[in-house]
């Protein structure tokens, strides 16, 4: 997700994060209450313990010109252990009735985004439940620590719900945490002459007593940070890539003739991705492009990641990318953001050495010489330790984190690298993944190599590491 501004853990806090998190979830016929957190290491509250989503299905109805949305949340899942209660994030929007399995459920509003279920009867271990969730409001625009803006941005025409890393809890109730993936549909009704783009595919767009409803499929397991709902009055193109993968891109009429001649790529630029990491672990492919006043960085969502304006082949590229690495393999916590986004920057490099530019050596190069021309933050923190939650889309996430995938392919040489780039998104796909996973993976890979200068210098360490 690069952000204008800037681009645009320790080993033993990350075994200790493994520690805590089944914690949160292992209950016992004592403990009947659902956490209201999964104690990341940055968004400690955000998500909840208890039970995982398998399902999302989200009917909506959203007003223009009042801001008001409505919606109804279908939630289904099955419990990690016995509850009597359970939580779900959402802040901002008013919740006026709850069920589970059909049944009314008690339920509390509290703290900042807290929904507190209760439902008729407990619920046992490795039961399957349906939670309804109806809500209405004017949704939330959250600021992130970083300062960037997130959840439900209102603009010119309509909206745009982004959500890295907690806004998607501003527009439907949820596990709003990466490490809970789940499918989803979404059925949304806007005024006659807008159009409502989301994530997947348009399974129905339909009239209804005047007003536009668009209802959308993802059938791969997503995380709710990679969601998003664009409503405008877009241009929609629709098409196919060679081998038969839908393309659907939605543009703002502005910003149409500027984003043309970059978004015909997207099928090569495909075709060139799949030689590279592998098979697209999704079922269609795309863009949305906002005007560029609407919102001030792109964003990886799901199936067509979001730009602001038209971008450049770069960073195409690089949310393309992230298709394979953060949507399909997706953190497990936020502390893992640099397996999303220095795999995302090291495709820029490929890019630009597999199309007659600089080597990835050479630009390896250049920013360990000059990089601090540039990033002025570069060497402030190792890419898997970012200082604090409003640091986890810095300098040393995207960039020192493609630093490390070069020092991985000095070491091991090409044709393992190769197989490094294509099998880590295979073993983990549309799963979930920590730092010490891929390290492991990586060691599994080259058993006869050392990794362990790579791992404490560049991974870890503290400062410009030496270049031997």
């Amino acid at each position: 997700m690069p952000r204008p501004a800037r681009f645009v853990p320790a080993v033993a806090s990350t075994l200790a994060l493994a520690l805590t998190l089944p914690a949160c979830d292992a209950g016992s016929a004592r403990d009947t209450t659902g956490a209201p957190g999964v104690n990341d290491p940055y968004f400690p509250k955000a998500g909840n313990g208890g039970y995982d989503v398998t399902h999302y299905a989200l009917t909506l109805t959203y007003d223009p010109a009042s801001r008001r949305l409505t919606g109804t949340a279908e939630i289904d899942a099955r419990a990690k252990q016995n509850l009597s209660e359970f939580n779900l994030d959402v802040k901002g929007m008013k919740v006026t009735a709850a069920e589970v399995d059909d049944a009314p459920a008690r339920f509390h509003q509290s703290g900042d985004h807290e929904l507190t279920i209760h439902p008729p009867d407990d619920l046992d271990r490795k039961k399957t439940f349906r939670t309804t969730v109806h809500y209405s409001g004017t949704p939330d625009t959250i600021t992130d620590p970083d300062g960037s803006r997130e959840g439900w941005l209102r603009t010119a025409d309509g909206a745009l719900a982004l959500g890295e890393p907690t806004g998607s809890m501003a527009w439907f109730p949820g596990n709003h945490h990466p490490s809970d993936k789940a499918t989803y549909d979404i059925a949304i009704t806007v005024p006659e002459g807008l159009k409502a783009v989301s994530n997947g595919e348009l399974r129905r767009e339909e009239m209804k007593r005047g007003r536009s409803v668009f209802a959308w499929h993802v059938g791969e397991p997503m995380a709710s940070y990679v969601t998003t709902l664009a409503i405008g009055e877009y241009d929609v193109r629709r098409s196919k890539t060679a081998n038969g993968l839908p393309v659907y891109v939605a543009v703002d009429p502005g910003q149409s003739k500027a984003s043309a001649k970059v978004l015909a790529r997207i099928p090569e630029i495909m075709r060139w991705a799949e030689g590279s990491f592998g098979p697209y672990p999704f079922s269609s492919t795309g863009a949305i492009v906002d005007s560029a006043n609407d919102v001030g960085y792109a964003l990886e969502t799901q199936n067509r990641p979001v730009f602001p304006g038209a971008p450049d082949t770069a960073l195409l590229v690089h949310e393309l990318a992230h298709q394979w690495y953060g949507n399909s393999v997706t953190p497990a916590t936020w502390r893992d953001m640099w397996l999303n986004e220095g795999f995302a920057t090291y495709a820029e490099w490929l890019w630009q050495e597999d199309h007659g530019g600089d080597t990835a050596q050479e630009t390896f190069d250049a920013l360990y010489d000059h990089g601090e021309d540039t990033y002025e933050d570069l060497w402030s923190f190792p890419p898997a330790s970012p200082t604090s939650a409003a640091h986890i889309s810095d300098d040393p996430v995207y960039q020192r984190g493609a630093m490390v995938l070069h020092k991985i392919r000095e070491t091991v040489g090409d044709a393992t690298f190769h197989d490094i780039l294509r099998g880590w998104p295979a073993t983990h796909r549309h799963g979930n993944a920590s730092t010490s996973d891929f390290t492991a993976y990586v060691e599994q890979q080259a058993p006869d190599k050392d990794f362990s200068a790579i791992w404490e210098d560049w991974l870890y360490g503290n400062g410009k590491p030496d270049q031997t």
